[in-house]
């Protein structure tokens, strides 16, 4: 799986994190002080990449946390036929299908030859934008 580890207090707004097994981004962070008896703890609410779900959890300040690799990539639109979307990669040239984006302004500029940024992490894609020519 393409992830790191890394400090829960050491996370930014707009960072990415592995909260129940789903890659989100850090949408807020507070952390407290510490108290007599205990350590500083992390508050992260964030949402998942792929679902959109809010996930909230508390870590202690210096816990390790899972960190997912989200790639970045460029594809071209081949095909939609119903519910699908057919892509090519632009730098490795594989072919493969996806959903069609849920929301509907986005898939409404999906039309072939346009291309459009997709996310890939933890093994699943997203198609985030388009990328000119729609």
């Amino acid at each position: 799986m393409s992830m790191t580890r890394g400090s829960a207090g050491e996370l930014k707004k707009g960072s990415y994190v592995l909260l129940d097994g789903e890659p989100c981004e850090v949408l807020s962070i507070s952390k407290s002080k510490p108290g007599k008896h205990g350590a500083a703890k992390v508050r992260i609410e964030a949402r998942g990449i792929f679902d959109g779900s809010r996930r909230s959890k508390i870590f202690p300040a210096d816990a390790l946390i899972e960190i997912p690799i989200v790639d970045k990539k460029t594809a071209q639109v081949i095909s939609v036929y119903g519910n699908t979307v057919q892509l090519m990669d632009m730098n490795t040239y594989e072919t493969f299908e996806m959903p069609m984006p849920e929301d509907q302004e986005l898939a409404s500029k999906l039309q072939p030859g346009v291309e459009v940024e997709y996310w890939e992490s933890m093994g699943k894609r997203k198609i985030v934008r388009t990328r000119g020519g729609g």
